[in-house]
């Protein structure tokens, strides 16, 4: 290799070797030891250059089955389909009674590390553990008892646990922040008594940390931090604010870092925004641009309706001297004419670090709000004047201009023909993209200014637009040429109207952070709003707006402003199995597919299975689920939620009620890569692309009073093997009940009028959950009764007034049934 010239004379010598190394392999000729060793290493080599080696696995594996150390030694690349002869080889290894092979063997499995090997090894391994004939005691205890001596801490307490021990003047700190940690995994201890001891160790900790340092070396200082409990952050926060500026690096860096923690907390908020003169002076001033990155990133994190126009001018002075990637939005704009003069300072000043959904935004704002529109047209119209404009500058200017250029046209210095002078200086200087904005900004400017639309023809008709290489920028200059050529006055109005008002979305950044902080990154409010929508009480049952509120992960129609980039547009883009329970809940769904009410056949209720649909007539359907009942239970007293989920489906409901009807929809949710065929035949689309779902709705109405609740079954075709799932659907009786207003009077009235044993059902049962007062009354009120206050005395006692008129005896039982298996 050392006599290549060139990356072309390396790859064709490579390609001659692995030429080489092929024709071996394949050989008439059996190999030995040595040479398949050779080969296996010179294809180690070759794919640690960079290049792809799709060949001598099994040469590889082979080698792990020799007698010989040299060649078991070398390791291969590892695929699936040879893990399992891998593992015999191993496994054969791990049984020897050769020490250096079972070494070998466990260091391959530690640096493999695969299910398949853990699964294989894992009873393995603790059984050579325990091993009395691996382990001799009598051999390695007086060389164990040499390192006890040794005057280095730590090799003495890799021999053994040391029972107590100081590091430069901090009590076994290591094990401290350990505890520390595992502590923050515990929910806040209820006992006083257990509650004050934690307290009173975290209140020793924290006046330790304002003893004078007994020692200026930095491992006493490292050995001092660590991250407490919320009841004491504001505290910790003023303590760490006298680190920042402390001439040390590390420390600035340290207390910058664990001030962007805390930042985040209700409790430490405000007392890290007394810091911000000395972050903002770190930000111009210090010289590491770890820490300048730092000062940045808790600044951010300290922002608020009280100091955000101060903190992004300081970003913005900061921007002027140094290039940095600018956060994309700000959330706390008071002014939106203000807004809109700092995000487009922001693309003048670092066009570069400014994402696509930083200008998204603007045109968001700027279409949403009319009193803006006019003062955002005048603002980058004046832009766009400067000699040097960023692109995406010309992106908004183009957007902007082209819906309410008409707002500026009065001013002569802004006139039509000016404007798109302006505009059309820029298009050869601009990416494909941008052009075909531009493109779609000139028919605009033919719709709002008729006197133009011979010069802009004249454009569209140019050789350089007509006969564009770029097959999108062609494909737009011809349409909108014909458009406006053929296109009356009101048909032209009509195609290009002015854009409508966005949906409003979600933050960017906000969305980014809960999606790296998981599923379990909720808010409270929205938490609390979930639990309020789903227990189902109050006059609208089936509302549930807090959840539909957090629909922020579905992309926006600002997510691409003009179909500009190649792929499928964002409104048909199927969703990620990851976000599949939050389309569950949208509120767009049923909206949209109300009017296509499905009589599915895909629902069979009692004795009803004459309805299976012709795809499913010919095989029987299959039995319920085991879990189904378990499923049921969680619906009583809840309209919405996920009633299935495995590997292949996810199916999520959301129902209302009223009086005798109720209406359900139904979300069937991909969770692989690939299509489900033949889902339904009737209402549902007959394939459901990979990640993709799809909607049902049914309308339900209760004739007569019922047990059993309705089946639902699904088949579908997943990698030529047909799935067949069968539900019980989440309809009880109690669904059905009407909440009903009573004074303490009529109901003991009526109560006593009830006299007839078939009346009256009880049933006293054992708890399965704590008696919660609030949950229960909620489950309750859930249940669709109406809690009558002041009716029994005793406040633990809960009157409610439900009256059922039925024919058969065991509905009341029922009724009964449902309340003792929520509880």
């Amino acid at each position: 290799m050392s006599d290549g010239k060139s990356k072309e004379a390396e790859i064709k010598r490579i390609n001659k070797e692995l030429a080489n190394i092929r024709s071996k392999f394949k050989g008439d000729k059996a190999l030995d030891g040595y040479s398949k060793k050779k080969y296996v290493c010179k294809l180690l080599f070759i794919f640690l250059l960079g290049h792809d080696i799709d060949f001598g696995h099994m040469e590889a594996v082979n080698l792990l089955s020799s007698n010989k150390y040299t060649e078991k030694q070398i390791v291969s690349e590892i695929n699936s389909e040879l893990i399992r002869l891998i593992n015999n080889a191993i496994k054969n290894d791990l049984s020897s009674r050769n020490p250096t092979f079972m070494c070998l063997s466990l260091h391959c499995i530690a640096n493999v590390g695969s299910r398949e090997m853990a699964e294989a090894f894992a009873g393995e391994i603790p059984r050579i553990l325990a091993s009395p004939d691996l382990v001799l005691m009598g051999e390695w205890t007086s060389r164990v008892v040499h390192l006890l001596n040794d005057q280095h801490m730590i090799v003495s307490s890799a021999s053994t646990d040391l029972q107590d021990y100081t590091y430069y003047f901090v009590p076994a700190p290591w094990l401290s922040c350990k505890l520390l940690r595992l502590l923050q995994c515990y929910p806040p201890p209820e006992d006083g008594a257990v509650k004050g001891r934690l307290v009173e160790c975290l209140e020793t900790i924290l006046n330790k940390a304002q003893e004078p340092p007994k020692s200026k070396k930095v491992q006493h200082s490292n050995a001092k931090n660590a991250i407490f409990e919320p009841n004491l952050l504001v505290r910790a926060c003023n303590q760490l604010g006298q680190f920042l500026q402390h001439r040390e690096t590390n420390l600035r860096y340290l207390a910058l870092e664990s001030m962007c923690t805390l930042a985040s907390s209700e409790f430490s908020h405000e007392a890290v925004k007394t810091h911000i003169e000395t972050v903002i002076n770190a930000l111009k001033t210090e010289r590491d641009v770890s820490v300048r990155q730092r000062a940045a990133d808790l600044l951010y994190a300290m922002c608020d309706r009280s100091n955000a126009k101060q903190i992004v001018a300081e970003m913005l002075s900061y921007l002027e001297t140094a290039d940095y990637s600018i956060r994309e939005e700000m959330k706390y704009a008071v002014d939106y004419s203000w807004y809109v003069d700092t995000i487009l300072n922001l693309i003048r000043i670092a066009g570069d670090y400014v994402s696509e959904e930083v200008w998204y935004r603007v045109i968001q704002i700027v279409i949403n709000r009319d009193d803006v529109q006019g003062y955002a047209a005048k603002t980058v119209f004046e832009a766009l004047q400067a000699p040097a404009c960023h692109e995406n500058m010309v992106k908004v200017g183009g957007y902007i201009l082209g819906e309410f250029g008409n707002l500026i046209a009065g001013d002569p210095r802004s006139s039509p023909l000016v404007q798109f002078n302006l505009l059309h200086s820029k298009f050869h200087l601009c990416s494909v993209p941008t052009r075909a904005l531009l493109l779609s900004a000139y028919i605009k400017f033919i719709n709002l200014f008729p006197e133009t639309k011979a010069t802009i023809q004249e454009v569209l008709r140019s050789d350089s637009q007509i006969r564009n290489s770029d097959v999108e920028l062609q494909q737009r200059a011809v349409e909108y040429l014909k458009l406006s050529s053929i296109a009356s006055t009101d048909v032209l109005a009509t195609v290009l109207e002015e854009m409508p008002p966005f949906p409003e979305r979600e933050s960017s950044i906000l969305a980014k952070l809960k999606k790296k902080k998981g599923p379990g990154a909720v808010s409270v409010e929205l938490e609390d709003g979930k639990e309020r929508g789903e227990l189902n009480g109050g006059g609208d049952r089936g509302g549930d707006a807090a959840i539909a509120a957090s629909n922020a992960s579905t992309p926006s129609p600002s997510a691409d402003l003009l179909g500009l980039r190649s792929s499928a547009p964002v409104s048909g883009a199927a969703p990620s199995a990851g976000s599949l329970l939050v389309d569950v809940f949208s509120e767009a769904g049923p909206a949209a597919s109300s009017a296509g009410a499905s009589d599915s056949p895909l629902v069979e209720g009692p004795g009803d299975s004459d309805s299976a649909p012709p795809s499913a007539a010919s095989e029987d359907p299959a039995p319920p689920l085991p879990e189904s009942d378990e499923l049921l239970n969680k619906f009583v007293c809840k309209n919405n939620g996920v009633l299935f989920e495995n590997q292949l489906l996810q199916i999520g409901i959301k129902s209302e009620y009223r009086q005798n009807l109720g209406r359900m929809y139904l979300f069937y949710g991909n969770k692989t890569s690939v299509q489900f065929l033949n889902v339904q035949t009737k209402t549902v689309e007959p394939l459901v692309e990979g990640g993709a779902q799809v909607q049902q709705v049914i309308n339900i109405e209760c004739l007569t009073d019922f047990i059993d609740a309705p089946l639902l079954n699904i088949k579908f075709r997943y990698g030529g093997a047909l799935q067949n799932i069968s539900l019980k659907l989440p309809v009880t009786i109690n669904k059905f009940f009407q909440p009903t207003e009573m004074a303490a009077a009529d109901f003991f009235q009526r109560w006593k009028q009830l006299s007839q044993p078939q009346q009256e059902a009880q049933k006293i049962f054992k708890a399965s959950h704590g008696m919660d007062t609030e949950v229960l009354k909620a489950k309750l009120l859930g249940l669709g009764t109406a809690l009558l206050e002041n009716v029994d005395p005793n406040p633990e006692n809960y009157m409610y007034r439900l009256t059922l008129r039925s024919s058969k005896d065991t509905v009341s039982q029922r009724v009964c049934d449902l309340l003792a298996e929520q509880f």
